[in-house]
């Protein structure tokens, strides 16, 4: 098993694990749930090879970061942005690219709503948007309760879990002898099937992508990409085109024999695209990454 962090900070009394890999033009990778950074282990490599440093954590109450006990922490999308901006502060990154997959790109758009003039490029990947969440399967499994779910049985969660992951791909046989128990022990266990209820399951909650005051307006003025699994099961490839649809100049890529963890299908042909997509960003004055920075001026000013 190789984990891409191994580093950990303190932001917000919280502790983070974290991984910077490689030198050159920096990258910021949010995963989403129910994963880690450890879904990124194939992309960052070619990555770093082409040039780039990339940034990858655990979102706070996942992977290897802080499952925190304390119920008041708040583990939503919304609460996970002050999370990425302490990081950021940590790592000293002003601008970068930001890549973001399921609810990481929630994550992301909030962000980008907030501080467009400090991205270079947007790139979501199979992400939650607008009510797309939780998903039926997901919204019927939550009228159980959470408490009632937190007590299942262990072999019980796992194997209705395994059985859940499973649909998250396109190649299931590979995913079964390659990363599907690491995910499954992330969410599994005394601390993991808790941790998964309390800091995943229950801030599944589309009022954090649904509205997003001046979001497609950020959004409009930065690069922006949307890559998608057209076998994605959780979250269908209609989102993708209804993203493209609303974010002005955005470019879409859908590829074939994936599914919602896209990186595990399609590793290779997603680190291509992140790669072609960086080099033909400008951060030259005139560049689109220059206008959300006038943007924010002006907002700055108006106040």
């Amino acid at each position: 098993m190789h984990h891409l962090v191994k580093d950990h900070a303190l932001i917000n009394n919280t502790r983070i694990a974290h991984g910077v890999h490689g030198e050159g033009e920096p990258v910021v990778l949010i995963h989403g749930t129910p994963s880690s950074s450890y879904i990124w282990r194939n992309v960052v490599p070619p990555l770093v090879e082409a040039g780039n440093k990339v940034h990858v954590y655990d979102l706070l109450g996942f992977g290897l970061s802080e499952r925190p006990w304390d119920p008041g922490i708040d583990t939503s999308v919304t609460g996970q942005v002050p999370i990425l901006e302490g990081l950021l502060e940590h790592w000293n990154l002003r601008d970068f690219h930001l890549v973001a997959h399921d609810i990481g790109g929630g994550i992301a758009m909030r962000f980008a709503t907030g501080s467009p003039e400090r991205l270079w490029s947007l790139t979501l990947i199979d992400t939650v948007s607008f009510n797309s969440w939780p998903s039926r399967r997901t919204r019927e499994q939550m009228q159980a309760g959470l408490e009632t779910l937190i007590a299942a049985p262990d072999p019980d969660h796992r194997r209705h879990f395994r059985e859940w992951l499973l649909s998250s791909v396109f190649d299931k046989q590979r995913f079964e002898k390659t990363s599907l128990d690491v995910f499954l022990d992330f969410i599994s266990g005394p601390v993991g099937q808790v941790s998964y209820f309390a800091h995943q399951v229950a801030h599944y909650d589309p009022k954090h992508t649904n509205d997003l005051p001046g979001l497609v307006d950020a959004l409009a003025i930065l690069p922006v990409q949307v890559i998608w699994g057209a076998d994605d099961a959780w979250q269908v490839v209609d989102w993708a085109y209804k993203l493209k649809e609303v974010i002005t100049g955005a470019e879409l890529h859908v590829l074939e024999n994936c599914g919602h963890f896209a990186m595990e299908d399609q590793p290779e042909k997603i680190s291509s695209i992140l790669i072609n997509f960086f080099e033909r960003q400008t951060r030259m004055p005139g560049s689109r990454t220059s206008e959300a920075t006038a943007l924010k001026e002006t907002e700055h000013e108006a106040v």
